[in-house]
């Protein structure tokens, strides 16, 4: 940042240059200043800055004595919102040129900070309001990004207690002809959970690299959890492959997360064959099943945090408000989507309810050819 600073001073006359990351709750944006202060944290709801963050565009403020403005520029990597860069600049810089220069320049920042977050651990700690439990910080530690664009999709995901989880975990990976999603759930809590969930995940992704299909790869790795647990743990599994051409795919069922399709206006759950869950039973065989989505279909992956979840006055959430939830977000994008369906569960359920609850979104463009 001393580095940016410096550069940016010289060649747009900024005057002050601030770096805000989002927190992993995704409520706040925290200054990385070195040293974290709750008390500098901006809220992502209703502050400029915020609103910068949601829109995913340049927002101007004029400065308190109106001879400068503050553009609030977003940092965001292939999907991934990362944060707020702020650059206040003396007004009569404040061009559209400039900005545009601006954005190229918060873009090229969000590139640098995953390659420096490899050998410090500062941009780590401005992400933090509250201490992580080991686990979660084990399970954010094997998560790949929060969110990811390409030509035929947009994936977003959310965990929540975001401090405090433990079983619940997403992966995925693509190339240039399919995409594969994994989201599992260890069975127990605290760091027994996080540890069966990354023996799994690190299982599904040896398995995955092998270049096998993901029937296979549901069968090593339940082979890899009966071997070291012997059928006392388990992790329940849901594994899915897209060809990205055809939008055709392939599923394999294994365990307790739920799948959803939003097309146009109606919601339905995709109901898959159960299959058993990795590492409950020796050498067991796994088969997967086809089905399409379409340009425009939206996908909702949720685990048993979220369906089963239980109000104070002992009611389930259930698949009716879990479907209307769904519904109420469709008009937002896939990254924003998963924080604020948990938002409301959040406000449903038990407030000393700690069970990991995860939801992941897809929507489907397709492959323009």
């Amino acid at each position: 940042m001393d580095t940016l600073r410096g550069q940016l001073a010289s060649v747009y006359g900024a005057v002050s240059v601030q770096l805000y990351l989002a927190d992993y709750g995704l409520t706040v944006l925290q200054p990385v200043n070195g040293v974290a202060h709750p008390d500098e944290a901006l809220s992502l709801h209703n502050t400029p800055e915020g609103r910068a963050f949601g829109s995913q565009e340049p927002h101007e403020q004029e400065a308190r004595h109106r001879d400068a403005v503050d553009h609030h520029l977003p940092v965001t990597v292939r999907g991934e919102r990362l944060g707020i860069l702020t650059v206040r600049l003396p007004a009569d810089r404040s061009t559209p040129d400039t900005v545009e220069g601006l954005t190229q320049v918060a873009e090229l920042l969000g590139h640098e900070i995953l390659v420096a977050e490899r050998d410090t651990d500062l941009y780590q700690r401005a992400r933090r309001v509250n201490r992580l439990t080991l686990a979660a910080e084990m399970q954010w530690e094997l998560l790949p990004a929060r969110a990811c664009t390409a030509e035929e999709y947009a994936i977003g995901a959310q965990l929540e207690p975001a401090y405090a989880i433990h079983g619940d975990n997403f992966d995925w990976a693509a190339d240039a002809e399919e995409l594969t999603l994994a989201v599992t759930n260890g069975m127990g809590e605290g760091i027994q959970a996080s540890l069966l969930t990354n023996l799994a995940v690190n299982a599904l992704r040896n398995a995955r690299r092998a270049g096998i299909g993901i029937a296979d790869q549901a069968a090593l790795a339940d082979q890899a959890l009966y071997e070291q647990h012997r059928g006392a743990s388990y992790v329940s599994t849901l594994l899915l492959r897209f060809e990205l051409a055809t939008g055709w795919v392939e599923a394999v069922d294994a365990g307790s997360p739920q799948l959803w399709r939003q097309r146009d206006k109606t919601v339905e759950r995709i109901d898959l064959d159960a299959q058993l869950p990795l590492g409950m039973f020796e050498e067991s065989d796994y088969v997967a099943q086809r089905f399409q989505v379409l340009p425009g279909d939206r996908l909702f992956f949720v685990s048993d945090g979220v369906y089963a979840a239980v109000s104070p006055q002992g009611e389930v959430y259930g698949e009716r408000a879990l479907a209307r939830a769904i519904s109420a977000t469709s008009l937002l994008p896939a990254a924003m989507v998963p924080r604020a369906v948990l938002r409301e569960l959040t406000a449903y359920r038990e407030a000393e309810s700690m069970d990991d609850a995860l939801v992941l979104c897809v929507d489907w463009f397709g492959r323009r050819s």
